[in-house]
């Protein structure tokens, strides 16, 4: 069968609707991230302590839920395809979910702990319907990485823009909204992005069509029989047990991406309270979000051409290396100058750089490794996979914050007090030394375990696994 050059390119309707898809959804979830610890112990009151055991058993049930999310999907057939109609509706639902989230400052005492155990369980697990399709529809879009790599530059940048724009201007839209009253502006601020959510999520419904199904517009035609017969397959839980444990490449990426991942939570985390609390300067915290949300959009927005002249294997190596430089900046700046606009924008910019490298280096990552297992156990499930990086990036904040909640009361953490000084010392460890560590783990896991660093091709892979 012949293969019309033009069906090779993704359309730039398709990559503009796609990447603002991510616009919203990541509004959606960056508040969780950013806020939630601060909105929990410092507004609705709750300890730290119970607010990161709340986030770790949370992803303890993500664990099960992610990938039981992956196989319905796979196995989801309708007239619009199999991600679309799970992106909207894990859309409104999620939607509805953070309105609530953000409605625990209504509540005192112990219903105030219920209400939060209950309502941050239910927006994981109602995130993940949402999230797992939106990714999952990457590799059913192109099978071309040189396509795949110019396509998720589009939803990270917008991610990005998402990021930035709550990290540096959130807490003043809360006052905005709120005044004196934070609670009453989170909840404000909340409906807000529900509403964009929505949009973006109703855009990516009718704008983005996968091939999926329509096999007559896959680009190479080898993979047509393979799509056609994936699409007449249902893909049982058995089958996600071996899918998870057969990809050897899978459990490689799990490691280096989950260690990185929590490294850049627990700076993303810690950073309002480092700032506020730990240099007294709570101004800088919103320009060292902005100044990084830049450099992230840049890190992204640069990446297809930087994975042009850079070997795939010094990538992630490079990657990782800016967040170690912007935890030796801010150790810098902590000790000389802790008022320095300059030293604290070097770091920020530092830090989100090598996470837009990341962001694009690891979803392009994840559908090599679709890819590699489809050969390595016959079954393509695009969805099963992608939910790990679901799994990974809410596994990542849960045990971010575990150590977050469990580090300030390690260190002696008091809520809008003047901290001691053994407390102040524990929170540069724990914001600039412990992600350092965690990077460095990345890098190494990295260099030790995984092998598909240059262009996959199938042909080639045998039992022992060849690559090109």
């Amino acid at each position: 069968m012949s293969v019309n050059k033009s069906d090779q390119a993704i359309p730039f309707s398709t990559k503009l609707s796609y990447g603002l898809g991510a616009l919203g959804k990541d509004l959606g979830c960056a508040p969780i991230y950013i806020f939630l610890m601060f909105y929990y112990t410092d507004v609705v009151g709750l300890s730290a302590v119970y607010v990161g055991t709340l986030f770790l058993v949370a992803r303890i049930i993500d664990a099960f839920t992610d990938p039981l999310m992956g196989m319905i999907v796979d196995n989801t057939r309708t007239r619009f395809g199999k991600f679309r109609p799970w992106i909207l509706i894990g859309t409104l639902i999620n939607a509805v979910v953070l309105l609530a989230l953000f409605s625990a400052h209504r509540f005192d005492g112990t219903s105030a702990y219920a209400y939060a155990a209950i309502t941050y369980i239910l927006w994981g697990v109602t995130y993940t319907i949402m999230d797992i399709p939106y990714w999952s529809m990457i590799p059913s879009l192109s099978c071309k990485r040189s396509e795949r790599e110019h396509l998720v530059v589009w939803p990270r940048i917008f991610a990005s823009i998402a990021w930035t724009v709550v990290g540096a201007y959130g807490l003043s839209v809360v006052g905005v909204f709120g005044g004196e009253d934070q609670g009453h502006g989170f909840f404000l601020a909340s409906v807000l992005i529900a509403v964009l959510f929505i949009a973006s999520a109703a855009l990516t419904f009718f704008k983005v069509v996968d091939k999926s199904n329509q096999s007559g517009n896959v680009e190479i035609a080898g993979k047509i029989e393979t799509i056609e017969k994936a699409a007449q397959e249902k893909i049982s839980f058995k089958d996600v047990k071996n899918i998870l444990v057969q990809n050897d490449q899978l459990q490689s990426l799990i490691g280096f991406v989950l260690s990185f991942n929590i490294a850049m939570q627990l700076v993303g985390g810690f950073a309002i309270y480092y700032f506020s609390y730990a240099i007294g300067q709570p101004d800088m915290f919103p320009m060292f979000m902005l100044v990084a949300g830049v450099a992230e959009f840049a890190g992204i927005f640069l990446f297809p051409w930087i994975s042009k002249v850079i070997n795939r294997n010094f990538m992630w190596p490079l990657a990782c290396g800016f967040p170690i430089l912007c935890c030796g900046v801010l150790f810098l700046g902590s000790e000389i100058a802790p008022a320095s606009a300059v030293l604290v924008g070097i770091a920020g910019a530092a830090l989100k750089f090598g996470n837009g490298l990341f962001n694009g280096l690891s979803t392009v990552m994840l559908a090599d490794v679709v890819d590699y297992g489809e050969v390595k156990t016959g079954m393509r499930s695009e969805s099963v996979i992608f939910s790990v990086q679901t799994m990974m990036v809410k596994g990542a904040g849960a045990l971010a914050g575990f150590l977050i909640g469990f580090g300030l009361t390690m260190v002696g953490y008091v809520a809008n007090e003047a901290q001691t000084a053994e407390t102040v010392l524990g929170l540069k460890v724990l914001m600039l030394l412990v992600p350092a560590v965690m990077v460095g783990l990345s890098a190494l896991i990295y260099k030790k375990t995984y092998r598909l660093d240059k262009r996959f091709n199938k042909k080639e892979v045998t039992t022992e696994t060849s690559y090109a």
